[in-house]
Order: C-alpha cells, then sequence, then structure tokens
C-alpha cells in the first residue's frame, strides 16, 4: 500500500500528494473548516422544452422538458422531466415555460410528488399574446429519493401550449454545497 504525503507551508494551505503509478496526483485543500467539495461531483443539469407541453385550464401541469443541454451527473430524466440527485444536498433550481397565454400563470416547484414552493402570479399583458412563468428556489435534495419537477396553473379558459427553445422553456439546476 502507498502513503500518503502531507506538506504544509506558511499559507496555511495543505498538499495531500498520493505516490504515482503513471504521473502525479495532487489535491489542494483552502484554509478553511468543514467538508470538502470536489467540484466534479457536484451534480448540475440543463434540459429545455424540443417539443410543446399543453397546459389545461385550471390544473397544474407538469411542464415537459425532452431535450437535455448538459448533465453532469446524469440525474435528469427526460422520460419524466425530474431531477433527482444521487449526491446529497443543497440545490439551487430554476424553471420557465413561456406561454401562448395572454392571461395569468402560476408556476410550482414539485418536490417528490407534491407543490412545495409557489411562484408569483406571473400576468400576462394586453395586447402581447405570452406570458412568462418562472421560478427560482435554493433547497435540500437527499441524494437518494428527493426529485423535482416543474409545473405550471392557468385559468384562461381553455388550453394552452408551452414555447419550445432552450431560451423560453427551461428547467436547470446545480448543487451548491453539500449536506
Amino acid at each position: 500500500m502507498s502513503s500518503i504525503i502531507l506538506n504544509g507551508d506558511t499559507s496555511g494551505s495543505i498538499t495531500v500528494s498520493a505516490p504515482s503509478v503513471a504521473g502525479t496526483n495532487t489535491v489542494t485543500l483552502p484554509q478553511a473548516s468543514g467538508q470538502l467539495m470536489v467540484s466534479g461531483n457536484m451534480p448540475a443539469f440543463s434540459a429545455y422544452a424540443g417539443s410543446s407541453t399543453t397546459i389545461t385550464n385550471n390544473s397544474n401541469t407538469k411542464v415537459l422538458f425532452n431535450t437535455v443541454s448538459f448533465d453532469t451527473n446524469s440525474n435528469y430524466s427526460t422520460a419524466n422531466s425530474r431531477f433527482q440527485p444521487t449526491v446529497a444536498g443543497y440545490y439551487y433550481i430554476t424553471a420557465q415555460a413561456n406561454l401562448s397565454i395572454t392571461g395569468n400563470a402560476n408556476p410550482y416547484l414539485y418536490k417528490n410528488g407534491s407543490a412545495y414552493i409557489y411562484g408569483p402570479v406571473c400576468v400576462g399583458w394586453s395586447g402581447i399574446s405570452a406570458t412568462t412563468a418562472n421560478i427560482t428556489a435554493f433547497l435540500y435534495l437527499n441524494g437518494s429519493t428527493d426529485y423535482v419537477e416543474f409545473y405550471v396553473y392557468q385559468a384562461s379558459g381553455g388550453s394552452i401550449t408551452t414555447t419550445t427553445g432552450a431560451n423560453y422553456t427551461y428547467f436547470a439546476g446545480s448543487m451548491v454545497r453539500a449536506a
């Protein structure tokens, strides 16, 4: 078994070096206490609507995001439009739906199948044919069973559709701190 070598300097930083097999591997720790996060294990994703979702009248409807821009840890599912990370921690989540409506819409983040965070009422303007419903939140996800989805409620009197495209209807998030 190889040894691990700790080297410190006057700045307070400690460098951990493992003997190399085919090169040198070095980890530099900042002068801080607490958990060590390696950026490679912090899940992040971005998905968007490659096709539109029909939002029915007077009901919360899940918005479908079937195209992935990136998914660093394979935790986003296009099959059910949900993010379910495998690393426990605190996550920044944002979602937006551009809607073919001049009326009001309400965005929701669902956690584990239930409404968790309610966004502001997005008010449509007279003469403009679209409303944007968006929401942003920080939340804890346990890294095993917790998942998040994006829903929209609207009461225009009929069904409406989302606008497609990465800059109109999207769902994204990233881990900001370990549990």
